[in-house]
């Protein structure tokens, strides 16, 4: 009931809820910036229905990658995607608080880790704390500052963070993530349209290494 397979090229599929919070091209930017190299552990933080490790094990050869969903009907959705995929021996996905990812798994373990937070913050317009589609938009159970703080803990020294986030909230996450040594290596802002449209960016992709040294390169604008 309400579901739905989408394709997502080269042979696999996502399982989607049209009654849940389906993904956005958010996930796709995401999978497209992240840099994944042979062989390394990955770790994709509110991983909803499992979009972004599917896409990253379509366009890398990462090792193994564990998403990480606090909602118990998106790690079901997840999993069947997985296993229609056939990708069991690839990825794993969790049911667990993202808060307590560092009493989940190890210490300095991953050599990436993604995630695609909830943008809003808590007092933005929130009504119903247990709907899927105002957990996945708003900070009501957990934050940027439990994100980063998680992410911190858990990645390998020199190992990086990609993010999606909206531009307006860029100075925060900066504060955020210098204030937990992740520093900011690469950005690149996102917008629709050929570029000629008075439109502002949507969003903004960061990558930031841990214990990195300072210097922030500035991509162009990715047009949609």
């Amino acid at each position: 009931m309400n579901e739905r397979i989408d394709d997502l090229g080269d042979g696999f599929k996502i399982i989607q809820n049209t009654e849940a919070f389906c993904f956005g091209i958010e996930a796709v930017c995401l999978s497209n910036f992240a840099n994944i190299k042979k062989g390394e552990k990955v770790l994709d933080l509110c991983t909803g229905n499992g979009i972004v490790p599917v896409l990253l094990c379509k366009k890398t050869e990462a090792a193994s990658i564990i998403g990480l969903e606090i909602q118990a009907e998106s790690v079901e959705l997840a999993r069947r995607s997985v296993a229609l995929n056939k990708l069991e021996g690839r990825i794993q996905i969790d049911q667990g608080d993202v808060k307590k990812a560092a009493e989940i798994y190890p210490p300095n373990h991953f050599d990436v880790i993604t995630v695609n937070p909830p943008y809003i913050s808590a007092s933005g317009g929130v009504h119903n704390k247990e709907d899927a589609k105002t957990i996945a938009r708003h900070e009501v159970l957990c934050t940027l500052p439990d994100i980063l703080r998680v992410s911190s803990r858990l990645l390998k020294t020199g190992g990086r963070l990609y993010m999606v986030h909206r531009p307006h909230r860029l100075v925060e996450i900066f504060c955020y993530l210098r204030r937990v040594k992740l520093e900011p290596k690469t950005m690149q802002l996102v917008q629709a349209g050929s570029g000629n449209e008075a439109c502002e960016p949507s969003l903004v992709l960061i990558e930031a290494v841990d214990c990195g040294r300072p210097r922030l390169k500035v991509l162009p604008t990715l047009l949609l």
